[in-house]
C-alpha cells in the first residue's frame, strides 16, 4: 500500500493552528470526526496518545509520525499537517517538528502498519522532499507532492 493510497487532501493541513506537541495531534485527530471509517474516534486518540507515552514519535529533522493501532477505525487512516511555528515534540534529536504525519492502523493489520511507517520515514528523510513540503501552501499541492516523490521511491 502507498502513502498516496492512504492520505487524502480533505486530510491535509498546510497551516496546523496548534503550538503544542498535544494540540497539533488532536488537530489531526479531529479531521475524522465525521469519517464513516471511524467507529470510535476517542479510541483512536488513546491509542495515538498510548503510543506516544512509550517514546516521542519526533524523529528528528523536523518531522514526527504519531501512530497507534486500534479496531476503532474500518481501515487506515493518515493526515498530514505542517506546523508554520515549529513545535516542541520531544524529538530523538532535540529539535523541534514542523512536519507531522498521522497514521492511524488497525490491530490486524501490524506487517501494512510497518511498511507503512517505514515508507513514510523514507520520505520524509530526504532533505529536498521536507524542502519542498514547507514550501508548499495548499492541501492539492502537498498531496501532489507526496505521490510524485513517492514514485521516485519506488522506482529506486
Amino acid at each position: 500500500m502507498k502513502v498516496s493510497e492512504i492520505l487524502k487532501t480533505e486530510n491535509i493541513i498546510p497551516s496546523l493552528k496548534a503550538t503544542t506537541k498535544k494540540d497539533a495531534i488532536n488537530e489531526l485527530i479531529d479531521l475524522f470526526k465525521n469519517d464513516e471509517r471511524v467507529i470510535n474516534l476517542e479510541e483512536i486518540r488513546n491509542s495515538i496518545f498510548s503510543r506516544e507515552e512509550i517514546m516521542s514519535t519526533g524523529v528528528g529533522k523536523g518531522f514526527a509520525i504519531p501512530h497507534g493501532k486500534t479496531n476503532a477505525t474500518t481501515e487506515v487512516l493518515s493526515a498530514f499537517g505542517i506546523a508554520r511555528t515549529p513545535i516542541d515534540f520531544q524529538s530523538l534529536d532535540g529539535n523541534p517538528v514542523q512536519l507531522i504525519f498521522l497514521l492511524i492502523g488497525r490491530d490486524n493489520m501490524v506487517s501494512m502498519h510497518i511498511k507503512l511507517l517505514s515508507r513514510i520515514s523514507r520520505l520524509m528523510n530526504e532533505d529536498e522532499f521536507r524542502k519542498k513540503l514547507l514550501n508548499t501552501e495548499t492541501s492539492e499541492e502537498l498531496y501532489k507532492i507526496f505521490k510524485e516523490e513517492e514514485e521516485k521511491l519506488i522506482l529506486v
